[in-house]
């Protein structure tokens, strides 16, 4: 029996909660892990899981063996790590789930100066503004914008992106430029952002000294996407708060215009984060230090640059 791998499987299917699932994570058939599972529950003679039609359930055993195994792996990954730090290491495929701005924006069109420092690492981006489940999924990290509250994950700061609110000219030339959140509490309409996974929609909020205001207005538009937000502000449809550096381009050019700049909205921070039982890859470490370094150019809390 493969032991390792078979403490490897039964550590997938408690994460992901199903044989099916753990085995797609792990590009092996359903009947193998299984298989994997029940060998190892054989050789230490002990009930790891209850299995159901429905559902997997971990008996206390395979709890207390889970715990240990999982620091088990991450010592026997940490040794590999360790004497292949260099070029072996820097190998492989490496899942990333991250939002369409993000990677259209900030991570693509650096891709090139990555590759060039690690050439055989392949990157798999999950692109999408839904937040996935990364143990269930078996994805190696995500970059995420606002607050992360799941404990699973560990989580590395890599920068806190500004906030502008704005609207085209016309809009202001219609309904007039607002100097105060009572202004905009007052006629004005707004184009509003809300996240995919919970529905919720995005607070506008301001704040100035002491003072934090948040309030609701009527809108023309909702959208779960960042960029579908901006064009929805372009095109006249309602004052907006978006990242700053997607409306930098068309402040610029005069087709929008920032309003209230002495309220400032509260900036966003975004993170990179991998599941919390797993050692760190050496394939994750270069690249969460290499994306930190790219992403070091829009936090708002040491001044942008010019893009």
């Amino acid at each position: 029996m493969d032991q390792l791998g078979a403490i490897k499987a039964f550590v997938r299917v408690v994460e992901a909660g199903s044989f099916a699932k753990a085995a797609d994570t792990m590009g092996a058939p359903r009947s193998t892990v299984s298989k994997l599972v029940q060998d190892l529950e054989t050789s230490l003679s002990l009930k790891l899981l209850e299995r159901t039609t429905r559902a997997v359930t971990v008996t206390p055993e395979g709890v207390a063996y889970y715990e240990r195994a999982i620091r088990l792996i991450a010592a026997f990954d940490e040794m590999n790590n360790e004497v292949t730090r260099g070029r072996l290491a820097t190998k492989g495929k490496l899942r990333v789930d991250v939002g369409g701005t993000f990677a259209n924006t900030i991570l693509i069109p650096r891709l090139p100066e990555f590759y060039a420092l690690y050439p055989e690492i392949e990157l798999h981006l999950g692109v999408t503004e839904r937040q996935a489940d990364i143990v269930e999924e078996g994805i190696d990290c995500v970059i995420r914008a606002g607050d992360l509250p799941n404990t699973s994950l560990v989580a590395r700061k890599l920068c806190s992106v500004e906030i502008v609110t704005c609207a085209t000219p016309s809009y202001l030339e219609k309904h007039g430029v607002p100097a105060s959140p009572s202004d905009l509490q007052r006629d004005h309409i707004f184009v509003q952002y809300f996240f995919a996974r919970s529905l919720k929609a995005a607070p506008v909020r301001f704040i100035k000294g002491d003072e934090n205001i948040e309030f609701s207005n009527p809108i023309k538009l909702s959208t779960s996407d960042a960029t579908a937000h901006l064009h929805g502000i372009l095109a006249g449809l309602g004052i907006g708060q978006t990242f700053e550096f997607l409306a930098r381009s068309h402040i610029a050019r005069g087709a929008l215009v920032p309003i209230m700049t002495d309220w400032a909205p509260p900036r966003y921070p975004v993170h990179i984060a991998r599941p919390a039982g797993r050692f760190p890859s050496v394939k994750y470490q270069v690249f969460a230090d290499w994306v930190a370094g790219v992403f070091s150019a829009y936090d708002g809390d040491r001044g942008t640059p010019g893009l």
